[in-house]
Order: structure tokens, then sequence, then C-alpha cells
């Protein structure tokens, strides 16, 4: 009996598909450089204010993967983020516009590990580690009981680090907001480890980090606009894409879908789990991402069209 091996990204997805959506989406991006500004719903200004930036266009040049599962993920793993390696790192600790939060375990535990805020800083500085600031988790859940503080703690940071011990505490401090758009959960660190802290936080900030969300869907950042070249940007993918394989439910088995898109662009697919890798006559133009609501792409009836085709 011959065995067969499971598919790969590698072998599921196609490099031009992935390479034309990428350089749609480059070419749609010089086109609108800002995102529309449009009144949100009633009862939704609370929750865009605390999630844009203060020129409300948060991270528009980023290129994001879509992932849809075909199941939902555990609820435990909603919480922590999974670091993917990427050939062409987004950010990099030496950039001076990355600014960086350490939330450390202040709890008054009975244990050898016990971390001050006095040591965190020495230990930051000694290892020449970017930190902006050192919080304690006691100073945390003062500072965020009112939903402006949490708004100015999320606003003032780009990543934020924390022990590995308090990671569970941290939906409560933070509040549900905090973790809605799955861009700046706390990326869980050993302070305990014998590996020092900047190996840890600069993997971290070398990586794309996913998160699972509540529902079947999830985003990865893997491009950005202006910053990198297409080819760049086409290997990310692919790298993210066999990266995430290895962590979610059924690894490759349990991917529905994945798309490419901008924070307020059309979603274009490359992969397809009912209809494997997509081909030149699945691809979009362009020019097709105009005049679509809601950056959602409607697969409906390309799939009418190439299941009917099987069947026949």
């Amino acid at each position: 009996m011959v065995s067969t091996s499971p598919p790969s990204p590698e072998n599921s997805i196609s490099q031009a598909t992935v390479t034309k959506a990428v350089k749609a989406l480059i070419k749609w991006r010089k086109l609108h450089p800002r995102a529309t500004q449009h009144k949100p719903a009633a009862g939704e200004e609370e929750r865009q204010e605390f999630l844009e930036d203060e020129d409300g266009n948060e991270e528009a040049d980023f290129i994001y993967l879509l992932l849809t599962l075909k199941k939902i993920p555990p609820k435990d793993s909603s919480k922590i983020p999974h670091k993917i390696s990427l050939p062409n790192p987004l950010h990099s600790l030496a950039d001076d516009n990355l600014s960086l939060c350490l939330i450390i375990d202040d709890r008054p535990i009975k244990s050898p590990y016990r971390i001050t805020a006095e040591f965190a800083q020495k230990k930051v500085k000694s290892e020449d580690i970017p930190i902006d600031k050192v919080v304690k988790l006691s100073k945390l859940k003062s500072d965020c009981k009112t939903l402006e503080g949490r708004r100015k703690l999320y606003r003032s940071y780009d990543m934020f680090f924390a022990d590995k011990r308090v990671v569970s505490l941290l939906p409560a401090v933070l509040g549900k907001q905090f973790y809605k758009k799955k861009r700046k959960i706390p990326v869980p660190l050993d302070l305990r480890s014998r590996d020092k802290w900047k190996e840890q936080i600069e993997r971290a900030v070398n990586s794309a980090l996913l998160c699972f969300g509540s529902g079947s869907c999830s985003v990865v950042k893997v491009g950005k606009c202006g910053g990198m070249g297409s080819d760049e940007i086409v290997e990310n993918v692919f790298a993210a894409v066999k990266g995430i394989s290895e962590v979610v439910p059924k690894k490759w088995d349990g991917i529905r879908a994945l798309h490419l898109k901008l924070s307020d662009s059309l979603a274009l697919p490359v992969y397809d789990g009912n209809l494997g890798s997509l081909n030149a006559e699945d691809r979009v133009e362009e020019g097709d991402l105009e005049g679509k609501k809601n950056g959602i792409l409607e697969l409906k009836k390309m799939r009418q069209g190439r299941e009917g085709a099987l069947k026949r």
C-alpha cells in the first residue's frame, strides 16, 4: 500500500496567485492612501475610538493574511499569541519608532523568582533592551480601572510583553476591547528562564503574531506597503502559511480559506479548502477591489461554478 504524505502549504497555494494579490493590494493602497472616514453606527463610537489611532487610520499600510478555520478553536487558545517566524521581519528592536511595554508580576507570593520593578529596570538596561515602560501588575490594575485609562495604555505602545505567570489575568484587567482586534495582545515571556530577556523579546518582535479569536477567523501581519517589496511580502506569506499550518487544530486540514487584505480593503482569496489552490480564473484583478463593502470577497458564485464543473 502506497502511503501519501499530507498536503503542504507550498503545494497547496499558487505563488502566482499570491503575487498577484500582493501587487493588487500595493497598487490599491497607492490609490487610496487613507481609509475613507465614515460615521460609526450607533453604539460603535466607544469601540471605534478605543481601537483606532489618534489619526483614525490604524496601521493602514500593513497587509494581513486572513485565516479562516473549519472549526472554532478552543476558548483557551484565544488569549496567547503564537509566534510565526518571518524571513523578512516587519519590525526590529533597532526601530526608533517602536514603543514597547513590559508587564511584570508583583503579587505578594512566596517565590524565589519574584521580580521587582527595580530588578526589571536594571535587567532591561544591562541587556540594552529598548523597553519604554516597565509596569507592575498592581499599577496596571489601578491605571486600567477606567475606559480612558485602558485606551491611553493601548495607544501608548506598539507591543506589550508580560511575565507568563500573569498572562491569564490580563484579559480581566485590560478589558475585552483591548483584545478585540488581536493586534496588541501581550506576548508571554519566561522571565525566570536562563535565556536572556532580549533574546525572547527579539524573537517576538521579529515574528508575526497569531492569536485565535472567539470565532473561526484570525489575522496575521505579513507585509507593509511602501516599506517592503512585493517579493519580500510574498516570501513572508508562504512562511506565515507554513507556520500557521503547524499550530492550528488539525494542521493544514483545519484551514478552510486564506485571504490577503489591507485593514480597509477587499479580501483577496489565495486558498479555498473546498477547491484547493485558486487558479488563474479565480484570481482578482486590481479593479475588483473597488466598490466592495466591509473588505469581504463573495466566493459563492465562484464556488458554485467550480463545483458544478467538477460534478459534470
